[in-house]
């Protein structure tokens, strides 16, 4: 059974920084994509970066020069570095993984991913 568990949300100023975690257990695929997605109150969920396994790497516009994400497969863990946070950025942050996902990087951020993390809360206060 593929688990994932989120960690490290929590409350900042405008351009802090916040690194948030995925511990992801359960999948023996050696292809996969991974991902961090947020939902504002009110609002839908949207994504915000993705990796596959060869380690291409997607980002919202939103995002672009200020998240970076990356993992750890001796950990099996999911990270997102968050820099220079805005009020904007508030909200829930999951992350998902889609194991045996082979798709060109391009569509990382749109393909539909088969398990998700509860979510973790991050806060930015101007």
């Amino acid at each position: 059974q593929v688990q994932l568990v989120e960690s490290g949300g929590g409350s900042v100023q405008t351009g802090g920084s916040l690194r948030l975690s995925c511990a992801v257990s359960g999948y023996t695929d050696s292809n996969y994509c991974m991902g961090w997605f947020r939902q504002a109150p009110g609002k839908e969920r949207e994504p915000v970066a993705a990796i596959d396994s060869g380690l291409n790497t997607r980002y919202s516009d939103s995002v672009k020069g200020r998240f970076t994400i990356s993992q750890d497969n001796a950990k099996n863990t999911l990270y997102l570095q968050m820099n220079s946070l805005k009020p904007e950025d508030t909200g829930m942050y999951y992350c998902a993984i889609d194991p045996g996902c082979w798709v060109v990087p391009a569509v990382l951020l749109r393909i539909g991913y088969k398990h998700w993390g509860q979510g973790t809360q991050v806060t930015v206060s101007s």
